[in-house]
């Protein structure tokens, strides 16, 4: 979590600490010595998050991936595809718009960016949601800038599709950006939500056409924000999906829009102004709990959407929830000079149970994501150190039930394996 828009969701392109005096490098092998890459398994669909390949095995999204010379073009994005033991960077797919993308009135898109991930034509394969930049001139309503590549039974296949935005559900002259996937109105179908403008956001109810058309679109929604942020969850626990919603890019104060069967129409609870939310159940009740992280530490609101308050002394502002340890309660990991885990216990995330994470390279670390990538019940944490535009690493720690994550990564890559892609 995501963001992604804001880095919140922290699924796709993550952010977060730049890392002081660390370990020794152990960097992996570059793009001369990368695994072999091996061809993609066959998958059957399934419900796994983050499948494109529908084999049960979840996978992983990388974006910015490291350059062969400084200032290049940005190369597109990385796909490493899940396996029964984990994450298996041998086999691994290359995403570029010059291969994938759709063009906009006879134009390719440049660039391809990591949006959002869930299956929108609920055909058991996950579907990737990209941002593109299409040409635009300044004057009246900009065209969509979201494409959409479908999942099939040998990952993200064909060219991407442009997402249908129907004027009707447009307002004023935003970009109509940012997706947050989510099933808002308990109809088993994923829907898409969407920066809009003025307190409104675009609401496109799923299942979604191959050709990137929603079933149903109405008139933009209000909202007590317009900037929707990922990833979506229950917090309620009423079977409809829920958002966190900002009042503006950057530091500001949010709130829980509750989903309804007329989409994410409610506000739900207040949050206060911070830099990130983190949603997750911290252990005080049934109901999930939000984090916002900020400069000065972390405020907790407990059993949304009533939101009794707590606090956390924590130098991290980038948050992120995941349960490592597989007990049902989540930890939080916080981003600050330090990658640190709190234990989520019955009173909360606990000061005194952390986990403190050495990546295994200096540099500028991220968090990538958190999922369970080997099925045993644990979320697992991905991070990327940059070390420059073209060296990096990327290292996957397993969730552990005593430790919460591994000391050492079960998975370390450069996304320069990416480079060996046939062009």
């Amino acid at each position: 979590m995501g963001t992604g828009a804001l880095c919140g969701i922290l699924l796709l392109a993550g952010c977060g600490p730049a890392r002081q005096a660390g370990p020794p490098d152990r960097s992996p092998l570059g793009a001369a010595d990368a695994p072999a890459r091996l061809p993609v398994p066959h998958g059957k669909g399934s419900h796994t998050p983050d499948d494109f390949n529908g084999d049960g095995h979840r996978d992983l999204v990388l974006g910015d991936l490291v350059k062969e010379q400084a200032h290049a073009d940005d190369p597109g994005i990385g796909i490493v595809y899940g396996s029964g033991h984990g994450l298996d960077p041998g086999t691994r797919q290359l995403v570029t718009p010059g291969r994938q993308g759709a063009p906009t009135d006879g134009q390719l898109p440049a660039l391809f960016d990591a949006e959002a991930t869930c299956d929108l034509d609920k055909d058991g394969f996950t579907d990737l949601v990209v941002s593109t930049d299409p040409p635009y001139d300044g004057q009246g309503r900009p065209p969509v800038p979201l494409q959409i590549l479908f999942g099939s039974p040998t990952g993200l296949a064909g060219r991407a599709v442009h997402l249908t935005v129907p004027p009707v559900a447009r307002t004023g002259n935003d970009w109509p950006d940012q997706p947050v996937c989510g099933d808002f109105d308990g109809d088993g179908a994923k829907d898409l939500v969407l920066h809009a403008t003025g307190g409104r956001l675009t609401y496109l109810r799923g299942p979604f056409t191959r050709k990137g058309a929603p079933s149903r679109a109405g008139a933009p929604i209000q909202s007590p924000g317009e900037v929707p942020t990922g990833p979506a969850a229950d917090v309620n626990r009423d079977g409809y999906d829920d958002l966190v919603v900002r009042t503006a890019q950057g530091t500001g104060p949010s709130a829980v829009v509750l989903g309804g069967p007329a989409g994410p129409t409610r506000t739900g609870a207040f949050l206060p102004s911070g830099i990130d939310v983190a949603l997750g159940s911290f252990g005080r009740g049934k109901a999930l709990d939000a984090a916002v992280g900020a400069m000065g530490g972390t405020s907790l609101r407990y059993d949304l959407p009533g939101a009794a308050k707590g606090s956390l002394a924590s130098p991290g502002s980038v948050l992120d929830a995941a349960d490592f340890d597989g007990d049902g309660r989540s930890e939080l990991l916080s981003s600050g000079s330090r990658l640190r885990v709190f234990q989520g216990r019955t009173t909360g995330p606990s000061t005194k149970a952390t986990v403190t994470v050495e990546p295994p390279a200096t540099g500028t670390t991220r968090v990538v994501a958190v999922g369970d990538f080997d099925g045993d019940g644990r979320a697992d944490l991905a991070v990327r150190t940059y070390q420059s535009e073209t060296k990096d690493t990327v290292a996957v720690f397993s969730g552990a039930k005593k430790g919460l994550v591994s000391a050492e990564p079960a998975v370390t890559f450069s996304t320069s394996v990416f480079r060996t892609e046939t062009p």
